[in-house]
């Protein structure tokens, strides 16, 4: 515990000692630039560079404000015209840092040494920096980066010690196992994963609203454009963040080989449940929208389809999750494949005094006049279907687009009609009847 405690204290006061040596070192130059004129020179320019940005800035606003605005406008240009004016804000910033940049050019030319107005530069950027985050990020992934990443950089960077707080990270290696990395390419790594997955992020939802804004691809279609979208774009963010980290790509293969293996051993349902949603996009017999009924009693809505189950939604209101691996390997019933018509049929039963002759003419007719009913691929059909032990019984066939559930009830005012009718025309609708015959005398009756 004493050597622990000792070299902690020893750490300490090294970095205490650098950071007394950094500012001592800062001060110093400080003092420099108080006594020099060159450096009151160069103040001078950076105070010139920041008024005439200032002056440019006030004209040259109000003019790109009217040129960026679309107004009302919709449309590629407009979008690009309303984003560009987003960036407005930092006008003043980035001329003064360009004016700035010229007169370190002179300075340099004129009296070899720009210190001064190089460091009046860096905080131009850093002001740059501080704006873009506070007023032109509004995503608040992008603005949480830049509060936290760009802004402290900016910082490192006017004050001039960024490239040696980059050297000192470099050199500071860490292993994994037999891979080794320096903290500076874990650091970017961080970084720019975080900037690639947010931009494949933006990149699908955008690509994805674009493919399903094309009418003339089937929905089947659209959806496999936009699962392929998705794994190109994360896979192709994927590969660039290993070569950003330096990774040799190798590795990946090494990686593709042990999934290939876990694959063959534990994971088969996922990989079948993956195949089996690209063969349901392809063939595109089942779709987003459709209604379907599977063999072990699954039936609703498919409102999503993933890479590895369909979800269906019950009237309800009931979410079922179905493996892809149900809709290939067990029989599937597609009730508005193509928005096609279905057909139901309702029973019913008259008494054995009525003229059965009648009966078809008045219930087609009665369920002809419902507004729902089709006359395509066929009007309603009324049939005999046989004798019962107390009635004659028949069922009206017809046809309608959609399903009888949920917002539909077609079988109900198909049942009215029919009762209608059949009061209308004075036949009776039989229930049951028994003849019970008692033999002997009840218990506790005098004759």
């Amino acid at each position: 515990m004493r050597v622990q405690a000792g070299v902690v204290m020893g750490g300490q006061s090294e970095l205490a000692d650098k950071l007394s040596a950094w500012v001592a070192e800062a001060g110093q130059v400080a003092m420099g630039w108080l006594l020099s004129p060159a450096a009151w020179s160069q103040f001078a320019l950076l105070a010139v560079a920041f008024i005439a940005a200032r002056i440019v800035s006030r004209r040259l606003a109000p003019l790109l404000s009217r040129l960026m605005d679309p107004g009302a406008r919709t449309g590629l240009l407009a979008d690009l015209r309303r984003f560009t004016s987003g960036f407005l804000p930092l006008l003043l910033p980035v001329l003064a840092y360009a004016f700035t940049a010229t007169g370190e050019e002179i300075t340099r030319s004129l009296f070899g040494s720009g210190d001064v107005i190089a460091f009046g530069k860096r905080v131009f950027f850093f002001i740059a920096a501080h704006i873009f985050v506070r007023e032109v990020l509004t995503d608040p992934f992008l603005r949480l980066l830049g509060r936290y990443v760009l802004i402290p950089v900016a910082a490192l960077y006017a004050l001039g010690i960024l490239d040696d707080i980059n050297t000192r990270l470099d050199e500071t290696v860490v292993s994994l196992g037999n891979i080794r990395f320096s903290v500076l390419a874990l650091i970017r790594g961080v970084i720019a994963g975080s900037l690639l997955f947010w931009l494949g992020s933006w990149s699908n939802r955008q690509s994805a609203d674009y493919i399903k804004k094309q009418e003339e691809l089937r929905p089947a279609t659209r959806e496999l454009a936009v699962k392929a979208a998705e794994v190109a774009i994360f896979g192709a963010a994927f590969l660039l963040l290993m070569s950003i980290m330096g990774i040799d790509l190798t590795a990946v293969a090494v990686l593709g080989g042990a999934l290939g293996v876990g694959i063959g051993l534990g994971l088969q349902q996922i990989a079948a449940n993956f195949v089996s949603g690209i063969i349901l996009l392809v063939e595109g017999q089942t779709t987003v929208g459709d209604y379907v009924e599977l063999d072990g009693g699954e039936k609703g809505t498919i409102v999503k389809m993933t890479a590895r189950a369909c979800v269906l939604e019950t009237f309800d209101g009931k979410w079922i999750v179905v493996p892809n691996e149900h809709f290939i390997t067990s029989r599937v019933v597609n009730y508005s494949d193509q928005g096609s018509a279905n057909r139901y049929e309702a029973e019913f039963s008259v008494s054995y005094d009525t003229d059965i002759n009648r009966v078809p003419d008045i219930i087609e007719a009665a369920v002809a006049k419902l507004p729902f009913v089709l006359t395509q691929p066929d009007g309603p059909d009324c049939e005999l279907r046989g004798f019962g032990e107390s009635s004659v019984d028949f069922a009206v066939e017809y046809w309608v687009n959609g399903i009888d559930d949920g917002k539909n009830r077609y079988g109900s005012p198909v049942l009215f009609a029919i009762w209608n009718a059949l009061k209308e025309a004075g036949i009776e609708m039989p229930f049951p009847h028994r003849v019970v015959e008692l033999r002997g005398s009840l218990p506790g009756v005098r004759t």
